[in-house]
């Protein structure tokens, strides 16, 4: 990485309360605007805050990273059809496409012998080869399953019941499995000695 991108990114380590602000403040806007004037609301209120959050992170950081740019195309993109169809189902659709684009995404990284999660984490964790195409499977299959819980929630839950789930169930799942991940990483950390 060269030193102009690191200084780019050096903002991001140093203030990480604004950063997680920026991260969950769509999901946030998108909930307490559900709770107080419905799903149409809250979806528009999550459209805008998706460009807020993307325009805040070029502001402070001088970054745009892939995954929010894609999970901010397809909020426009979902969040568009349910007003234009004016149907719900859309935007709670969206979900179960972006985990299956990101899952998807991994598992063409991996059949071409190219674990793609290294690009995204690569500076945090050194993990050998075999490590990386551990992990890509395991997050590729977490977010089939994430795509799997979305579509049954959405499709036999009521629509509160799916707005709790996005905003409190969906994040705590992920954590939960990054945090299982642990075992994995150390097991297979790079010897970097010489």
């Amino acid at each position: 990485m060269s030193e102009h991108s690191n200084r780019r990114g050096a903002g991001v380590e140093k203030r990480p309360l604004i950063k997680l602000l920026i991260e969950l403040g769509p999901l946030l806007a998108f909930f307490l605007g559900y709770a107080r004037a419905g799903i149409f609301w809250a979806t528009g209120i999550l459209m805008a805050a998706t460009v807020v959050a993307l325009v805040a992170s070029w502001m402070l950081y001088r970054l745009l990273l892939p995954m929010p740019v894609v999970t901010a195309v397809l909020v426009g993109v979902f969040g568009g059809l349910t007003f234009w169809l004016d149907d719900p189902s859309f935007i709670k659709l969206k979900p179960t496409i972006i985990n299956l684009l990101f899952a998807g995404v991994l598992f063409v990284g991996l059949a071409l012998r190219k674990p793609l999660l290294k690009i995204v984490l690569g500076e945090a964790f050194n993990l050998t080869d075999e490590g990386w195409r551990r992990l890509s499977l395991r997050w590729a299959l977490f977010f089939l399953v994430l795509a799997g819980l979305n579509e049954l929630v959405w499709r036999n839950l009521s629509e509160a019941a799916w707005v709790n789930f996005k905003v409190f169930g969906i994040l705590p799942l992920t954590v939960l499995f990054a945090m299982a991940q642990l075992g994995l990483i150390k097991r297979h950390e790079a010897n970097t000695r010489a």
